[in-house]
């Protein structure tokens, strides 16, 4: 139960999934107060987003703590915990000025050592993204309290697109210094400089976060409270939005065919935009180093045998289109983003994968089946399972037994990212503001990082492959650059050591009285200080 005075003086109570008291807006007072409250899934494993990126992970940490830096919705660097920047000449140096006056929520001063602990002990050791983000820094230079020089060992232009909350969290060096930083006990109780701080934690039921009253923007953020609840059946947790004891629900916790029909209701609608910054793409990762997996006909073959246009349009119901590979469309605008590369979306596809299951040497046997296959379906909700029994389908027509395994987030994520115990896991991933930062990581082999969740987890390894993103990282010339990724596109998907499916569209759906859900191009994974309630 939540405790009786983080609920203050909100009207009513009632008794949700898992005994959680939840306040419920009741038509006679028309609101529970000023309390944000939002279903997600699944439950967070921790609540330190620097050591772990899963999707609600993220969607709790953010709110708690701040980057150096912030970015509209053209994911153009704003200020954050850093009011000012400078880029040497050489490109190989940025110095930020600190913001003054910043707290931790437990009171200690915010200062440049915590900059310089977060990045280089932290961040870009632990978070899945880090290497990407960080790339070449070699040092943080910190001559006074309020200054940050980030060294690096040759121009890295990505990296300012990588210092949000999300991305590049900074953490307390006060806490964390001389520690396990992956066991650390502020994992689970996070202390930020964020606009709320962390309250309670309500194992199966929900998680409470309240007002930082001493957040350095002033007046802000507008809401006292931001509640979130975590239902396991996704059509009380719609019953929920449309009831109204919910305000939000994220992506994945409604199935797309209830999105859809709660967004025509009067009191609710699709919060739209804060997704493209992320380039979320939706996929199946093959474990590359098992039989029969290892060997790229099959894994070709696996492509070729599903429909991605039916995945789209029947199992999420239009809400994103079909990949043809590593890098979304949403990098068209700087020409990074090709088409030109193996097509999987062919008439003849079913016919196409059989021919080459049977070079690779895998004949028909029994009952028609070549082999047997496990997918992991990824624990980010039930169409992920609806998805994986349509595979089962599909990959039957090519005579590929295919077996569905379900479990909580926690044995998934030890059983995928630490044991490598899988053929094949569903999932998504996102891109983020260049493709450096978000999808190299899946692909170079120094991102083969047993234990480490969201990396390359396929343990794909391929010298070339690893040499064009070496050099996309450091290339500054446009037209070179968009070589270079477009090579890496034919590559890896004539590889395949990945399966995308599809290019998602990543809303929530909001009841009408939220505003300012969306503000940054980092869409529900900001820090939500601007969000209000209205009525």
């Amino acid at each position: 139960m939540l405790r009786r005075q983080l609920l203050g003086s909100l009207p009513l109570l009632g008794i949700g999934a898992g005994g959680l008291a939840y306040p419920v807006a009741s038509r006679a007072q028309g609101s529970r107060g000023n309390t944000l409250v939002v279903v997600t899934t699944p439950e967070p494993t921790v609540l330190t987003n620097a050591i772990n990126s899963a999707p609600s992970v993220a969607e709790v940490a953010t709110k708690i703590y701040d980057g150096l830096l912030e970015y509209d919705m053209q994911m153009q660097p704003q200020p954050s915990l850093a009011e000012a920047w400078e880029t040497s000449g050489d490109g190989k140096s940025v110095t930020f000025r600190l913001r003054r006056g910043v707290t931790w929520h437990d009171g200690r001063p915010f200062t440049s050592a915590d900059v310089a602990f977060s990045l280089l002990e932290v961040v870009k050791k632990f978070h899945p993204r880090g290497p990407g983000n960080l790339g070449p820094l070699e040092a943080v230079d910190t001559p006074d309290e309020h200054t940050a020089i980030l060294r690096l060992a040759h121009p890295y232009p990505p990296m300012m697109k990588g210092l949000s909350s999300l991305e590049s969290p900074i953490v307390a060096k006060h806490l964390y210094e001389g520690t396990d930083i992956r066991n650390n006990a502020a994992n689970n109780r996070p202390v930020g400089t964020g606009p709320f701080k962390f309250a309670e934690w309500n194992r199966g039921a929900s998680i409470v976060l309240e007002k930082n009253a001493n957040y350095w923007r002033p007046g802000r953020p507008y809401l006292d409270r931001l509640i979130f609840r975590f239902i396991n059946d996704p059509a009380t947790r719609a019953a929920a939005l449309e009831s109204g004891e919910v305000d939000v629900a994220f992506f994945g916790t409604i199935t797309p065919a209830e999105m859809r029909r709660l967004a025509g209701l009067p009191s609710i609608e699709i919060a739209q935009g804060g997704y493209e910054a992320l380039a979320p793409m939706m996929l199946l990762e093959l474990n590359t180093k098992k039989k029969p997996l290892d060997d790229k006909r099959v894994r070709q073959a696996l492509a070729y045998a599903i429909d991605r246009k039916f995945i789209a349009d029947n199992i999420w119901y239009g809400f994103g289109k079909p990949a043809v590979g590593p890098i979304s469309s949403v990098y068209s605008g700087s020409g990074l983003y090709t088409d030109q590369v193996l097509r999987f979306d062919v008439p003849d596809r079913v016919a196409r994968a059989n021919a080459l299951l049977d070079e690779a040497g895998y004949k028909r046997g029994s009952g028609g089946i070549r082999f047997e296959l496990t997918q992991d379906v990824g624990p980010y909700g039930d169409d992920y399972r609806r998805m994986g029994e349509y595979m089962r389908q599909a990959y039957n027509r090519i005579g590929v037994r295919l077996n569905l395994r379900t479990v909580d987030q926690a044995t998934y994520v030890r059983r995928v990212y630490t044991d490598y115990d899988f053929d094949m896991t569903s999932g998504w991933y996102v891109g983020m503001g260049d493709p450096t930062l978000g999808v190299q990581r899946q692909y170079v082999t120094s991102n083969i990082r047993q234990g480490i969740p969201f990396n390359n987890v396929a343990q794909y390894s391929d010298p070339e492959n690893d040499r064009l993103w070496a050099q996309a990282a450091v290339e500054t010339d446009p037209g070179k650059r968009t070589e270079l990724f477009h090579a890496i596109q034919r590559k890896l998907v004539e590889d395949s050591p990945i399966i995308w499916i599809m290019e998602m569209d990543l809303v929530a759906l909001q009841n009408k009285r939220v505003k300012n859900l969306i503000t940054t191009g980092l869409g529900v994974r900001g820090g939500l200080y601007e969000t209000r309630l209205e009525g």
